[in-house]
């Protein structure tokens, strides 16, 4: 039956110049089928530089958002329209707005892991790769508002000194991972390095051996020789890793690190998506040249070849 609809899912592409791109959090099938994989920034850059004309972005609404920001003159849908992301619902551009009269000279930085109306609202965007790097870009003489993830903010301020305004937005997805899961995990395999997301709880991050996104753990683990890891995030990203890296031990934190929004999604979603036109992901023209306006700024001070791998 799926080898069907993957059948369909290929011709449909085909017919409509089409490109379906999957976060590292979504499911082996997805992940599969994707044309490419990435996290959120990597495969919204890799949307805006894409000749398709229709991006099918199988992840939550903020990144689908995003891609359609970026690229303004392609269609972006997403497969299920309920694909939240309870971080990025932590904060309003209503709540951020009164957040910044509290502090008017301060420089707003989001998370991408935001609202489009928040990212309006911003001043910077940053991922939690380049977090540390937008932070440290800033002049030292002003404030920093960081929203809305209150873990990468603590872990951005103890890595660049500076005093940030922390909102106390989390992911439920990484906070289910805790202390005990890394000391029982570390027991079991004592040879293992532990890989850890800036979004986990503080004492989570302070026994791993490595901070790192979820673009950063595929790198870090195809350029290592250690052949075991623990690791600290949505489980999805194991079979991305397991598929890079086949002779490497992945094991997870914990079994339950799961995030059902990005769960939502499977291939017969992506079918119908792709036959129905649905759903279409549209931004209010203003907020979207606002929130890109934060989103080129975080972009001007990378690396120019970020970008999602296939």
């Amino acid at each position: 039956m799926s080898q069907s609809i993957i059948k369909k899912i290929n011709e449909l592409k085909k017919q409509k110049n089409a490109v379906i791109l999957a976060h590292n959090y979504q499911s082996p099938e997805i992940q599969d089928i994707a044309d490419f994989t990435g996290d959120s920034l990597g495969l919204s850059i890799q949307a805006s530089k894409t000749d398709a004309e229709l991006i099918v972005f199988c992840g939550v609404m903020f990144m689908a958002e995003t891609a359609a920001i970026l690229s303004p003159k392609k269609t972006v849908l997403i497969p299920e329209k309920n694909a939240g992301c309870p971080m990025a619902d932590m904060i309003t551009a209503d709540q951020l707005r009164k957040l910044k009269a509290q502090h008017p000279d301060a420089l707003v930085v989001c998370y991408v892991n935001s609202t489009a109306a928040v990212k309006a609202e911003s001043d910077y965007c940053c991922t939690s790769s380049n977090a540390v790097s937008v932070v440290n870009s800033l002049p030292t003489d002003r404030q920093i508002i960081f929203v809305p993830d209150v873990h990468l903010a603590r872990y951005t301020a103890e890595t660049t000194n500076r005093d940030l305004i922390l909102w106390p937005g989390y992911c439920p997805t990484h906070v289910m991972i805790t202390e005990d899961d890394i000391k029982n995990a570390k027991a079991e395999h004592p040879d293992a390095l532990v890989l850890a997301h800036p979004e986990c709880s503080e004492p989570v991050k302070k026994l791993a051996d490595h901070l790192l996104s979820t673009g950063q753990m595929l790198d870090f683990a195809a350029e290592s020789d250690t052949g075991k890891f623990i690791i600290a995030t949505e489980t999805g990203i194991i079979h991305s890793l397991k598929k890079k890296n086949p002779d490497t031990d992945f094991i997870p934190a914990t079994e339950r690190a799961i995030c059902p929004n990005m769960k939502k999604i499977n291939l017969e979603k992506v079918l119908w998506s792709l036959e129905d036109m649905q759903y279409i992901v549209s931004v209010d023209k203003e907020i979207g040249q606002k929130a890109k306006k934060a989103l080129d700024r975080m972009v001007s001070i990378l690396p120019q070849n970020i970008g999602a791998k296939n």
